[in-house]
């Protein structure tokens, strides 16, 4: 079993700055990607950013340049920085890792339970 826990989440005002983290443990012996989605009321889940195990980036249009996202691959950890936030930014945020559990098993996609984020006026 694998477990992603998140933490960080709260209440900002507008402009202001939070950062996210997620930890995974459990039975894992390699973690590919590892991402942020989040989900606002009544609209679906969206992709933030992720990050390959090399470090290569991806982010959604919307955070591209207030969002940083890293890792630390010895921690199974992954952070979002999140600054310059916006009421819009108000979701709950999930973390997604692709975890491999042992030798000859394929990766599968882990979630969080989410943390919320809240961005006020």
């Amino acid at each position: 079993q694998v477990q992603l826990v998140e933490s960080g989440g709260g209440l900002v005002q507008a402009g202001g700055s939070l950062r996210l983290s997620c930890a995974a443990s459990g039975r894992i012996f390699g973690i590919s990607d590892m991402g942020w989605y989040r989900q606002a009321p009544g609209k679906q889940r969206d992709m933030v950013a992720t990050i390959t195990r090399g470090g290569s980036t991806n982010y959604a249009d919307s955070v591209k340049g207030r969002f940083a996202i890293s890792r630390d691959n010895a921690k199974n950890t992954v952070y979002p920085q999140m600054n310059s936030l916006k009421p819009e930014d108000t979701a709950v945020y999930c973390c997604a890792a692709d975890v491999k559990p042992a030798i000859g098993r394929a990766y599968s996609r882990n979630w969080g339970q989410g943390t919320q984020v809240v961005v006020s006026t």
